[in-house]
């Protein structure tokens, strides 16, 4: 049983990797499903998958249903996708919402892969993990850390990793996928954030590796 409760309103750090450490993104497709599902299945109503979804638009368009916008089980602060793992920030903004959103995506993520890679089982490392951020120190710092996340484990080393919201934060894209706000309202402009964002993720990253160097 999860010994974390979600409370409307609070953040939360959100991060799961794949079954033995297994690689869960393969293509540039997959990652691309990951980040539809994350827009498509944010939401209260049940859809199925994205094909019912999809459907659903088809008959409000033609004047069947009432179009509307539904309303988001969690608002998403920001993300990071890397070959085996991810990271989100999550603030719940309905009852169970980090819950039902996770399990959605999942659910809807895994079904996707073993469907396209011919494999059955799950996909991920069980329940994905989440950390209750107590903060507002505590959100800045994971913000950089989940921002940067593919750069500290030196899957990139410039600013060309699409698979993260960093890129949205620093203005070299819109992505309408993360409320913004929260984080950037702190700071002058996108490019002081930058620099806090950038020397935090080397602070960490040339801390990860000399813990890998101790180790070894």
């Amino acid at each position: 049983m999860r010994k974390i409760i979600f409370t409307n309103g609070e953040y939360y750090h959100i991060y799961n990797r794949g079954v033995d450490k297994r690689e869960v993104f393969l293509d540039k497709r997959d990652y691309a499903r990951l980040l539809v599902n994350m827009r498509e299945f944010n939401r209260e109503d049940i859809i199925g998958s994205l094909k019912d979804l999809q459907a659903l638009r088809a008959r409000k368009n033609n004047g069947l249903l009432e179009p509307g916008v539904p309303e988001k089980l969690v608002e998403i602060v920001s993300y990071c996708l890397n070959p085996n793992h991810y990271h989100f920030i999550l603030r719940q903004t309905m009852e169970r919402g980090i819950e039902r959103f996770m399990h959605k995506l999942g659910m809807g993520y895994t079904n996707y892969f073993n469907k396209k890679y011919d494999r059955s089982g799950s996909l991920f490392q069980g329940p994905f993990k989440a950390i209750y951020i107590n903060s507002n120190e505590y959100l800045l710092y994971l913000s950089a850390y989940v921002n940067r996340n593919n750069f500290i484990h030196g899957y990139s080393q410039d600013d060309s990793w699409p698979y993260t919201s960093y890129l949205d934060y620093v203005g070299k894209r819109n992505g309408k996928l993360c409320n913004k706000e929260v984080i950037l309202n702190q700071f002058k402009d996108a490019e002081e954030y930058k620099k806090f964002i950038n020397v935090n993720a080397l602070y960490l990253k040339e801390k990860k590796e000399m813990e890998k160097y101790l180790l070894e």
